[in-house]
């Protein structure tokens, strides 16, 4: 394989995206081990199945794009693998098809830990993955890719990783699902942000093509916040770290904002890689705040 086929396999994964399929499972496992309900297999088995299904997505976002006329050669963002030429739509789809598969394999261990009811919404989340993109209303086409993004990322991610190992839903977790689920719109809001004028040419009505920038900018920053105050139960467990631990993500936070305004066209890649981090840095804040609580505190 050529050096820049091979990277264009790796692109078409959209790697600086995967922090937001990773970012809601470790936040919920974390929650099971603060519970004392932590179940490790399950916790790993959700981990694969979250980062096969995303990646099962971004690539099925990269063929049927391509195939809708989404993209083209001159685009802002990285180039794409199939309209590129590196890769073939067969090779693409075919290769979409088998990680979704693979994906649906690790899913079905969970059956072990859940019970067979977690099988509908495995089969959800698998047609989900490619409803996205795919099929006669592709939902990212019609403004709704931000309420997949959040019932898939924020939802369905951390309640039901937290079920799998607890048996249970509850409402602590259930905020903290909240808060993953809008900071993962904000990773969207960005590439949209950013494509805001091709998407329109191509007739993909996304939140930011029908409410323009400055709407999504103001929901950019909103959502960090947002997300603090959603998981104040564990910030305020923690005494004196109550109000540094979550300032440090937010210095963060406002910083990328910044970024995001000020920059336009290919500027805004790097703004993509600098929202997902944030995503993760959150996470881990939580999660070692947790740590702290119970055995520090």
């Amino acid at each position: 394989m050529k050096p820049e086929t091979r990277k264009a396999w790796i692109e078409a994964t959209r790697p600086r995206t995967l922090p937001a399929s990773a970012a809601p499972v470790v936040a919920a496992t974390a929650y099971a081990w603060y519970d004392g309900v932590l179940v490790w297999g399950a916790a790993i088995l959700c981990l694969m199945f979250a980062i096969l299904a995303q990646i099962a997505s971004n690539m099925a976002n990269d063929y049927f794009d391509y195939k809708k006329g989404g993209d083209s050669p001159d685009r802002v963002g990285p180039q794409r693998a199939v309209v590129s030429g590196l890769i073939s739509p067969r090779a693409m789809l075919t290769a979409t098809l088998v990680v979704l598969v693979a994906a649906c394999c690790v899913g079905l261990g969970l059956v072990a830990y859940g019970g067979w009811q977690l099988i509908p919404v495995g089969a959800i989340i698998a047609v989900f993955a490619m409803a996205y993109s795919a099929g006669p209303f592709p939902l990212s086409r019609y403004g709704l890719g931000d309420v997949t993004v959040f019932i898939f990322f924020g939802l369905i991610a951390v309640n039901f990783t937290y079920y799998v190992q607890a048996g249970a839903f509850t409402m602590p977790v259930f905020l903290a699902s909240v808060a993953q689920g809008v900071l993962a719109i904000n990773i969207l809001l960005v590439n949209n942000y950013r494509d805001m004028e091709e998407d329109a040419a191509a007739n993909k009505r996304t939140t930011v093509v029908l409410f323009g920038r400055r709407f999504a900018s103001i929901w950019y920053m909103l959502n960090g916040f947002i997300a603090v105050a959603c998981t104040y139960h564990i910030w305020l467990s923690a005494s004196y770290m109550a109000f540094f631990v979550p300032l440090i993500y937010l210095y963060l936070h406002i910083k990328t904002y910044a970024m995001l305004t000020q920059r336009t066209g290919s500027a805004l890649n790097p703004i993509l890689g600098r929202t997902a981090m944030n995503l993760l840095v959150f996470t881990l804040l939580l999660v070692a705040t947790m740590v702290a609580v119970k055995l520090i505190l």
